[in-house]
């Protein structure tokens, strides 16, 4: 949840950093809801919770991969900075940093996009405090989709505000949360929104969370960014950013947080991209193609089926239930259009088809001899 702190009596209310820029004007509003991704209110108290269950073995600090990108090792806050501008100014004991409380928000000088992130944190204890006001903290992937953090053991609250929520959006799939003073692991692979060159969202960003190695979210995907109360639209264009830790006004601790950046899939190039260049070939040259064909005896054996449909060859394995086109680019070489793969029949001196030399990728052309030719 976010930084702005009301006291209304004995509750404290949080609300959304810069709420008052839409709600707190004279003169007529105009609104555009951002609904919720499953028909729940959001923070409806009505909602199913999340069935409890007892995480693996207590957990041990791992190392970061060769290739992270090492944001708190136990020693210093270098890669951190107040959310507002200059030092980070949370507490470091015991190879571990706290939430200070009033001292605001942390992030990181760096922004990312696509991430695997792992992160630890503690709730205090003893606990204080009950529902929201109990061990609350927060991970800002981009600084704008919270991935919640709360003492959620043994407590109540609205579903989609529990440990391992995306905040207001998703609840976890389990509650899987460790006892008060426990170190607690996020594991997160991260999907930044995508947008077109207009700024307009194509992709909403996407969440997979495993809570002390348990699945508690499953490419979740949302519908904006976090928000109390209500979602706000995503901002245009916007597919980087921080990775934020909030002060909510509780001294939860966090320890041993690295990521790494995640690559984009490369798309094939048009020079990479390779269309068969088709011939036509009478059906009287397909059919003495079809048969059956094998490499091998016994059961171990693999047998292809060869057949004719119209003006269209198709070859047929054992272990599929429907057969795979393969085309002509010759009298004698057929390729697959969406495999890295050919066909090449051979004949003997009299003109009959007696094998076909298949490859699939780099696993090399097998010969297999066609039965009866």
């Amino acid at each position: 949840m976010s930084t702005r702190l009301f006291r209304l009596g004995r509750t404290g209310l949080f609300v959304a950093a810069g709420a008052c820029a839409s709600i707190c004007v004279a003169g007529p509003l105009l609104t555009s809801h951002v609904p919720t991704p499953s028909g729940w209110r959001q923070h409806d108290m009505r909602r199913p919770k999340p069935p409890v269950v007892e995480p693996g073995r207590a957990l041990t600090e791992s190392s970061a991969p060769a290739d992270a990108v090492v944001l708190f090792d136990g020693k210093d806050l270098d890669a951190w900075q107040s959310a507002g501008g200059g030092k980070a100014a949370w507490r470091l004991s015991d190879g571990a940093f706290e939430v200070s409380p009033g001292a605001g928000a942390i992030q990181t000088r760096e922004s990312f996009g696509d991430v695997q992130l792992h992160l630890e944190w503690a709730s205090p204890n003893p606990p204080r405090g009950a529902s929201q006001d109990r061990g609350n903290s927060g991970v800002f992937l981009m600084g704008k989709f919270e991935l919640q953090v709360l003492d959620s053991y043994k407590a109540e609250t609205y579903a989609d505000g529990q440990a391992g929520a995306l905040y207001g959006q998703y609840p976890p799939l389990y509650n899987a949360t460790r006892p008060p003073g426990e170190w607690q692991a996020y594991d997160v692979a991260f999907h930044a929104p995508r947008f077109d060159k207009d700024g307009r969202l194509t992709e909403p960003a996407r969440f997979t969370v495993f809570l002390n190695g348990v699945l508690v979210q499953n490419n979740e995907m949302l519908t904006g960014n976090t928000s109390w109360i209500e979602a706000t639209p995503y901002e245009p264009g916007v597919d980087h950013g921080p990775i934020q830790l909030q002060d909510h006004g509780h001294p939860v601790r966090f320890r041993n947080i690295w990521l790494r950046k995640l690559p984009e899939r490369a798309a094939p190039t048009a020079a990479d991209r390779h269309e068969p260049k088709i011939v036509e070939l009478p059906q009287a040259e397909l059919d003495a193609l079809t048969g059956v064909y094998t490499r091998g005896t016994g059961a171990q054996a693999m047998k292809v089926d060869v057949t004719r449909q119209g003006g269209h060859l198709f070859f047929k394995l054992p272990f599929r239930s429907s057969p795979l086109e393969i085309v002509p680019v010759s009298p004698s070489r057929f390729e697959l259009p969406q495999t890295d793969g050919d066909f090449e029949f051979e004949k003997d001196a009299e003109g009959r088809v007696t094998g076909v030399k298949m490859r699939i990728g780099d696993g090399g052309k097998n010969l297999l001899t066609k039965l009866n030719p």
